[in-house]
């Protein structure tokens, strides 16, 4: 199959992959319910080496610079009580951690969660977190601007690989909630 953005050498429908993935990106992708069918979400196999932003976009396709999200956890504390919370941004942005993001959890405090802390309770490899198979409790934070692209190029759950999703279906995944101004420039 040919990838719907960029220039991948391999593109697979996720759910002819799944041990491509890792267990709760591919049990998301097994039970995925929504309006876009699950095989409208691509994996397209990618070198680490390239991961770069840079360097992958040069290699991959220059389109994707403007059709890549960032997925970052995020942490918000209140009184003792800390919420973990994942933030989907467009790759040419960052995520208001400080001000939409924190008001959004109801938070005093919010800051990135430590490396430790997102891959431990994601499941996933640092570098490649995926808002898809996040834990069920999680708020997954969107920035409206990733929700109206065609298609949008984000991690897979590992380093390796990336995932083409189309942009209504992030909308869809379960704790979403699609925010304006969540990536600024």
């Amino acid at each position: 199959m040919r990838a719907p953005i960029g220039h991948f050498d391999h593109a697979t429908p996720a759910p002819d992959c799944l041990d491509e993935l890792t267990g709760p990106v591919a049990e998301a992708v097994r039970g995925w319910r929504g309006s876009v069918p699950a095989e409208q979400i691509v994996y397209v196999d990618t070198d680490p080496q390239w991961a770069d932003t840079a360097t992958f976009v040069e290699h991959y396709g220059r389109e994707l610079l403007e059709r890549s999200a960032n997925c970052v956890v995020v942490a918000g504390k209140r009184g003792g009580e800390t919420t973990l919370a994942a933030c989907v941004v467009l790759s040419t942005t960052r995520a208001d951690v400080n001000g939409v993001v924190r008001r959004q959890l109801g938070a005093r405090k919010a800051s990135f969660a430590s490396m430790d802390t997102a891959t431990g309770e994601s499941g996933m490899e640092y570098g490649g977190i995926t808002p898809i198979g996040l834990p069920a409790d999680w708020p997954v934070l969107v920035d409206s601007a990733v929700v109206d692209l065609p298609y949008v190029l984000v991690g897979s759950g590992r380093r390796r690989g990336k995932l083409l999703v189309p942009g209504k279906a992030f909308a869809e995944i379960p704790g979403a909630v699609v925010l304006e101004g969540l990536g600024v420039a």
